[in-house]
């Protein structure tokens, strides 16, 4: 009898390891879809405020920067996309991103110009900014969220619910209103690249969430055991924009150490190999021709000529230039190189244990760590490239609740200058005051960890909340001396930056912790 009762138990497991199993008996696509149909919702209330760069010529702003891709690309051939001439100024919104992005602004411009031909009329819609035309625009948005990023956190459930089969429903769709109502992929993708929705009010657009959401297909299909797909989709996310390379040592190194403990090791990478090298070469192919119009695009793709940076970004170059003036010490090729070894040997770690003991939760930690070795130390980092670091935190945010909502809480604070410049404070509030909502939301079986943490750790957590809190007052009602006007961006921009070192050690330790103590699940899950 007992010996049947064990069968009976395994058969059980089995099933519920099958994600369509687990879709079907229980019902999480009904729940997912209504997930998904408020975060649009939210998505859509966002748009309703002032946008960066309307009706301020001659170059207006973000929104015209991708109103001008679609123009390039819908009138002129697919080889001088990138190429300076008379018919392409790049000084004027020059395409700066790969092949990917250019072929998604080519079928957004066709959608545009089969309602109104005038917003990407070569020259002559340079500024268009009218109601349809924006409206327009919008759909654009929408639809690459409904497409793309919405079904690949689909994918990312299901592949996870059948990892973690012990895993509530509740947790599950935790993590799915975690990772779909995201303030701050919401507020940069929605609210800060923006344009007019009605006659007075304002929407947004950026498509972080194409490459963000091939990106969370790639990592799915890694927790499915389907490394091939994720060859493909991770190359089509670095071939929509560069930033995706923030991911790419955690993708090397996991496939690499997977690959080395089959029999084969050279078959599998080279199996691997071939995916990457075919799906770059279809991407990339208009531009393979010669090595001169190959060259061109890279160089769109790295603006070393704008230094190691620009703006008050909460990373490591930024921060310390207030006592180094790296600028100086350095020039602009020596900085390059010195930015590259910081990059690479702050990730090293986090790549070499993966290579050594690869698993589906470490490989989640070291996307973490490599896009935390990226935003903290290359070169030219934006504020908004504080969402590749977020990405993972996102899908991690079961196993690590409390670093999920602190990165959030100060990604999005780092970028609150930038925010306050565009008139988002009101969507800022609304954002975060309904990300707190949902991530202290009641379920089924509550973590254990967020009330340990609370109680050994409320002190210090309050402190720094309620500073934050300060700083945010400050910012908006008083002026800062004239001798330094810049003086609360750099305060704003050293407390993240520390918040940022500190969560990047934690993580990167808790990596290398995870071969020491493993659970039975990762046992079941370490490769062969």
């Amino acid at each position: 009898m007992g010996s049947k009762k064990e069968r009976k138990v395994i058969i059980i497991d089995q099933n519920d390891k099958n994600p369509w199993w687990w879709l079907l008996n229980k019902g999480f696509g009904a729940l997912f879809l209504c997930i998904s149909l408020f975060a649009l919702l939210v998505r859509l209330a966002v748009s309703l405020h002032p946008y960066s760069g309307a009706g301020n010529p001659p170059k207006f702003g973000d929104f015209e920067a991708q109103r001008h891709w679609m123009e390039i690309t819908t009138n002129l051939p697919v080889k001088e996309w990138y190429h300076n001439s008379t018919a392409n100024d790049l000084s004027y919104w020059g395409l700066d991103y790969p092949p990917l992005t250019a072929y998604q602004s080519y079928v957004h411009g066709i959608f545009l110009k089969s309602f109104l031909p005038e917003s990407v009329s070569l020259f002559t819609s340079r500024g268009h900014e009218s109601y349809l035309g924006k409206l327009l625009m919008r759909w654009t948005v929408l639809s690459s969220d409904i497409l793309v990023f919405l079904p690949a956190v689909f994918y990312f459930a299901l592949s996870y619910s059948a990892s973690r089969p012990r895993r509530h429903q509740s947790d599950v769709a935790w993590l799915v209103a975690m990772i779909l109502l995201n303030p701050c992929l919401i507020v940069i993708d929605h609210g800060h690249f923006q344009f007019v929705l009605t006659h007075q009010v304002y929407v947004i657009f950026q498509f972080n969430c194409i490459s963000l959401g091939l990106t969370i297909g790639a990592v799915a299909a890694i927790i499915s055991s389907r490394e091939l797909v994720a060859c493909a989709l991770f190359t089509l996310a670095l071939s929509h924009k560069q930033m995706s390379a923030y991911f790419a040592p955690a993708f090397f190194s996991h496939l690499l150490g997977r690959c080395l403990k089959r029999r084969n090791p050279f078959l599998e990478v080279s199996k691997l190999a071939l995916v990457v090298i075919g799906t770059f070469a279809v991407v990339w192919w208009p531009y393979l021709h010669s090595k001169e119009a190959f060259l061109e695009v890279l160089a769109r793709l790295a603006p070393f000529e704008r230094g190691i940076y620009e703006d008050y970004v909460a990373n490591f170059w930024c921060t310390t230039s207030i006592l180094i003036k790296w600028k100086k010490l350095f020039d602009n090729q020596s900085l390059r190189l010195i930015s590259l070894v910081a990059t690479v040997s702050t990730c090293l770690p986090s790549m070499v244990q993966q290579i050594k003991d690869p698993s589906n939760k470490g490989f989640l930690y070291a996307l973490l760590n490599s896009s935390f070795s990226f935003y903290l130390f290359s070169f030219q980092v934006h504020e908004k490239s504080i969402l590749l670091p977020l990405l993972p935190a996102s899908l991690l945010a079961l196993e690590e609740p409390l670093v999920f909502r602190w990165l959030t809480h100060f990604g999005l604070f780092s970028m609150f200058p930038l925010l306050c410049r565009d008139r988002l404070v009101l969507a800022y509030i609304a954002l975060l005051s309904l990300f707190y909502l949902l991530f202290y939301a009641p379920r089924k079986k509550d973590s254990g960890k967020i009330r340990s943490f609370i109680t050994f750790k409320l002190l210090v957590m309050s402190l720094l909340v309620f500073c934050s809190f300060v700083l945010h007052v400050v910012y908006m009602v008083m002026n800062p001396p004239k001798r330094y006007p810049f003086l609360f961006e750099a305060i704003i921009m050293s407390v993240c930056f520390s918040q940022f070192v500190w969560l990047a050690l934690y993580t990167n330790t808790k990596q290398w912790l995870l071969h020491k103590q493993p659970t039975s699940l990762e046992k079941d899950k370490k490769l062969r």
